[in-house]
């Protein structure tokens, strides 16, 4: 089994890497990474000690660049693909959208088209072929108060970021649709967990509630998210690897809502009891409410009652239990986070 995984160095990515080493003795890994700025060799330095280069390898690269990945696929026979690469975050696509119609749009592009010229040849078993196209429940659009997104629900994106991944889930499609190409999608909601880059809300939070910093919240704070545990969207990626039927889109969540401002909250009074008062005042108190987000939508909420019924997959980390050990991780990983605040992990990809 030979899985090509891209935007491995990334948050989902390189916690799947971990997860699928650990529980698929006879899978050999390919990461291919682009090191942007989220794209971190440190969060793999473990995966590196103990299983390259006999099962894990890494390539720094594009997927954009089709000589490259098709180099990967004439030196290998790939059996999976899963395509966690992508530019992700709303606040950057609205400031520098071309970047992720690139990666996000013409990457995919490029990893259907050469999944297409080696696997479609005659002499290749296309039945025990996949390509995984991890996507968001973001191109969903808003919800009000009521309701759930499903696999049937109209994509209704909001921002660049969200309208790139809108565009690349419908390739991904189309290419099974005219081709009959193995393609699958994935639609998750929020996840949280370690190695998470710190720009996201949860580590954002976390760090700089430690640190006695503001901590800033869009609008009134009662935009609603749907949590899912990152440890959760690996088993359920395999889940569907193996079990998922080409053409399909599955939607990827725990049931699990939260407003920001409870988020907040939630992180702020753990740290109080685990490192006591900051300066003898509550960490509630460095709460900033800021201008809201252009575009925000409201709320999410997925509906994975299709994963669930189908394929036997259910979450097994409460929230509850799942922030502990966010936090907690983060707590024991501070240098990590240092380290990308002060910009030093840009130094390992100079390495490579």
């Amino acid at each position: 089994m030979k899985i090509l995984i891209t935007g491995g160095c990334g948050f989902i990515g390189s916690n799947f890497i971990r997860y699928i080493l650990k529980n698929r003795t006879e899978a050999t890994i390919i990461n291919i990474d682009k090191l942007t700025y989220a794209g971190n060799l440190a969060n793999l330095s473990d995966v590196e000690r103990e299983y390259a280069p006999s099962r894990y390898q890494f390539m720094k690269g594009d997927i954009g660049d089709k000589e490259i990945v098709e180099d990967i696929f004439s030196g290998s026979d790939i059996d999976w693909v899963v395509n966690f690469a992508a530019e992700s975050h709303v606040d950057r696509s609205i400031d520098k959208p071309a970047e992720f119609l690139q990666t996000n749009i013409i990457g995919t592009f490029c990893l259907l088209e050469t999944s297409r010229k080696f696997w479609l040849d005659p002499d290749s078993d296309i039945t025990k072929k996949r390509l995984l196209h991890i996507s968001t429940d973001e191109v969903y659009g808003s919800l009000n108060d009521k309701g759930y997104f499903t696999e049937k629900t109209p994509y209704n994106p909001s921002s660049p970021y969200s309208a790139s991944k809108a565009a690349s889930d419908h390739l991904v499609y189309a290419y099974y649709r005219t081709y009959s190409l193995p393609t699958i999608i994935t639609n998750s909601s929020n996840n949280y967990g370690p190695y998470q880059f710190p720009e996201k809300l949860i580590p954002l939070i976390i760090n700089n509630a430690i640190k006695g910093k503001r901590l800033p919240v869009y609008g009134d704070g009662k935009n609603v998210r749907d949590w899912l545990y990152v440890g959760d969207n690996c088993s359920a990626i395999l889940a569907i690897l193996e079990r998922g039927l080409p053409g399909q889109r599955y939607n990827i969540g725990a049931n699990c809502e939260k407003r920001n401002i409870d988020i907040v909250t939630i992180i702020c009074d753990y740290l109080d009891k685990r490192l006591g008062l900051m300066d003898g005042k509550p960490r509630r108190g460095l709460i900033e409410y800021v201008p809201d987000r252009l575009g925000h939508d409201r709320r999410y909420a997925i509906d994975a009652s299709k994963i669930n019924n189908e394929l036997q997959w259910k979450p097994s980390v409460t929230f509850e239990k799942g922030i502990i050990e966010t936090i907690e991780w983060y707590l024991k990983n501070m240098a990590w986070v240092e380290d990308i605040e002060t910009g030093r992990y840009r130094q390992y990809y100079m390495k490579r």
